[in-house]
């Protein structure tokens, strides 16, 4: 059986005309859904099936090319750190027993196209994601899933506001598709948080960054119940109703005047 090598995140409409399939119970190929695919339906049932289901995608959003700088620019020193005998300075500082896991898969695990994913048999669904590190527990030789962040606010930055239960998701589903491929996980993950610096500093074409590491201690064992019912909802031919959080189902409801 192949798997559908396509990348979704935030896509125009797909249908019959589109090279990105919609979901087709009868065929024997795996379908292919993306930690963000996975996270948009915990969001709204009913906004994942009709982007997966009719190929009726949500708008857009804006790519976010300076967080993404940031990311590739954290990669690339951590990166410088792999495999060595020196260890990154945000780790020291911060006092943890980890350090940049070398593994000669960490450039797919972290590719478009590729990530780390499994095939649930019993659902025939193939379920992947694209990490920005891995680390490793020196102590314990465990892995610890890390995740990159960037932001500009005032103050600390945490992971206590509502919305961010999305983070957390990320973390956890990474943590379950790396234990789904049978590694040894950590619980306690990582976001390596940038703040950039706004207030009494001169730009001098320079963005600065105060950089905290935030622990999350996953718990993934809500993830098999997903699993199922997404299947659930794919199987089915009634969209599901709304979530009364979802700012797309909310707005089409108020602009069907």
């Amino acid at each position: 059986m192949t798997v559908n090598h396509w990348v979704a995140g935030s896509s125009p409409a797909r249908g019959a005309s589109s090279k990105m399939p919609i979901y087709n119970k009868d065929t024997t190929d795996p379908y292919k859904l993306s930690r963000t695919r996975i996270e948009n339906f915990c969001r709204c049932k009913k906004c994942f099936y009709l982007e997966e289901k009719l190929g009726i995608s949500r708008p857009a959003s804006f790519p976010f090319n300076l967080n993404n700088a940031v990311d590739e620019l954290l990669k690339e020193e951590f990166d410088s750190f792999r495999g060595t005998n020196k260890n990154h300075p945000y780790i020291e500082e911060n006092g943890l027993d980890a350090k940049p896991f070398d593994h000669p898969d960490i450039e797919d695990w972290r590719t478009r196209n590729k990530g780390i994913g499994f095939l649930d048999e019993e659902t025939n669904l193939y379920f992947y994601g694209l990490v920005d590190d891995v680390w490793i527990n020196t102590k314990t030789d465990q892995l610890i899933l890390v995740d990159y962040k960037a932001t500009s606010k005032k103050g600390e930055v945490t992971l206590d506001a509502p919305w961010q239960i999305s983070y957390k998701r990320q973390i956890e589903i990474y943590q379950w598709l790396f234990r789904k491929n049978g590694f040894d996980v950590q619980n306690i993950g990582y976001f390596v948080y940038c703040n950039g610096i706004k207030e009494n500093v001169l730009f001098n074409n320079e963005l600065k960054f105060k950089v905290k590491i935030i622990p999350h201690k996953g718990d993934d064992s809500w993830l098999d119940k997903t699993v199922k019912e997404i299947y659930q909802v794919l199987n089915t031919e009634e969209i599901p109703e709304p979530s009364p959080n979802c700012e797309y189902c909310r707005y089409v409801k108020k602009a069907n005047l």
